[in-house]
């Protein structure tokens, strides 16, 4: 039996994880300006390494990368479990 398969209806659970790109200090005011469509100029690009989160513990490493015309995240490194 496979992992997934051990985990049987669980493995369905909704968990949110986040791609930690950048982080950024705004004003009030510029963040009241915010709008569906609204851009906020980040310092990484292609190639560079991020946070991968889920349920706000930091659970992998990944490099941001560039593919079809939008960028996407390739996990390099799990940390261990603790």
């Amino acid at each position: 039996m496979t992992p997934l398969e051990e985990l049987g209806n669980v493995a369905k659970v909704p968990i949110e994880v986040e791609a930690v790109l950048d982080s950024r200090i705004m004003t009030v005011a510029e963040i009241l300006q915010l709008e569906p469509g609204s851009l906020i100029r980040s310092t990484r690009s292609a190639g560079e390494n991020v946070q991968i989160h889920v349920g706000g513990v930091h659970v992998a490493d990944g490099d941001i990368v560039a593919m079809d015309n939008m960028l996407c995240v390739r996990l390099t490194d799990f940390r261990e479990r603790q």
